[in-house]
Formats: structure tokens, sequence, C-alpha cells
């Protein structure tokens, strides 16, 4: 479990997530990268569950984005039909390393700068059953995952108010859990055209 929050306008975009990660056999914690940059595209990819199905998605757009004719808007069609073809081959190998597949899921977040649109855009994908296809759905204003501590809150981009709201899921999802499974630093991609920054806003 992590958390996955996304804030975006027409020239900007948000990008936030904790560092928190847990080794899905000995429960040992670690820091772990749930945020990475396509830069050469002012895109930004990422996750909020499994980090190694993360990380092998993330290594498949990075090899797509030297393509010539690479463009977000073909990413975007394409990952949810890469996540689906991934995903058996996921669920075997935690079968086999004896998880629960009761416990797999993962969100991802594509987002970015479009040249062809003139906006930010961003798209999220959710996956958990290889019986069903991969959930794709455009993000339009704000996506907050988990969304149940935040659901009277006003959305901001301010610092101060990313990290205050982070406190408040990681708070929520650690006690629904009965163990600490969010939180460590919240990261976050700030985007517009032609620049992306990745800050570390501190501890949770």
């Amino acid at each position: 479990m992590s958390i996955l929050n996304v804030l975006l306008t027409r020239d900007h975009l948000v990008v936030a997530v904790d560092t928190l990660a847990e080794d899905a056999r000995t429960g040992a914690h670690s820091a772990g990268a749930k945020l990475l940059l396509i830069p050469q595209h002012n895109l930004v990819l990422a996750t909020r569950g499994s980090t190694q199905f993360f990380l092998r998605i993330y290594e498949l757009a990075l090899q797509a984005s030297f393509r010539a004719d690479f463009t977000m808007e073909q990413l975007s069609a394409e990952l949810g039909l890469v996540v689906d073809q991934l995903w058996p081959n996921y669920e075997k190998a935690a079968a086999e390393a004896g998880l629960p597949l009761a416990q797999l899921g993962t969100e991802l977040v594509l987002g970015g700068w479009s040249p062809r649109n003139g906006r930010m855009m961003a798209t999220g994908y959710a996956k958990s059953d290889s019986q069903r296809p991969c959930l794709v759905q455009a993000i339009e204003g704000q996506l907050a995952s988990p969304g149940e501590p935040l659901q009277a809150l006003t959305p901001s981009m301010a610092q101060a108010d990313l990290m205050a709201h982070a406190r408040l899921q990681a708070g929520y999802l650690n006690e629904q859990m009965g163990r600490e499974v969010a939180g460590g630093r919240l990261l976050a991609g700030f985007l517009q055209k032609g620049q992306t920054v990745l800050k570390d806003l501190g501890l949770m």
C-alpha cells in the first residue's frame, strides 16, 4: 500500500508519492522509488502498489520513449495493454513465492506535457486480477489514492498542503492495515511545459 496523489490543470501537473517500501516475503522496510521520470518528453510515471511490477513497466516505457515516432498519447494507449500482458507472469511469480494473490495490485499514473494537445494530461491504470482488463481512466483535476481521508478537503498544489494531505492518508492506511504500510518521505514531481522538478518534501 502507498500514497499516490495527482493534481492537474491545463498548465501544471503535480504527482506525489511516499517512499516506504515493504518486502512482500519478509516485511522488511526500505525506501522505494515510486515516481520516475521520462525527462526528454517531460513525463512522469508513478505507482501505488507493487514496486517490482512498476519497475518493469517503467523499463518498457523508457525503452519506448527512444522511438523516433514516440508520443505521450501512444504510450498512454499502449500501457494498459502492456499491464494486461505482463500480469499473468507477475501472478505466477507471486504464487511461486508463496504470496497470496488477493494482495496483489497496482495503480499507475502516466502524466506530463502533451505537445499534440498543448496541455498537461494524465492517465491512471489499475490492475488486481488477471481475469479483468486493466482499468484505464483519464485523470481530470485530481486523483487521490486513498481518497477517503481527503474527501472534505480542498485540493492544493502548495507543498505544505501536499504534506498535510499525505500524512492524513498515511495515518488512514496504517490504521486500516494495523501496521505501517505507508510513510517514509514524500516525493513530488512538479511539471509545467518544458520543465520537470522532482522534490523531496521531507519525512511524513
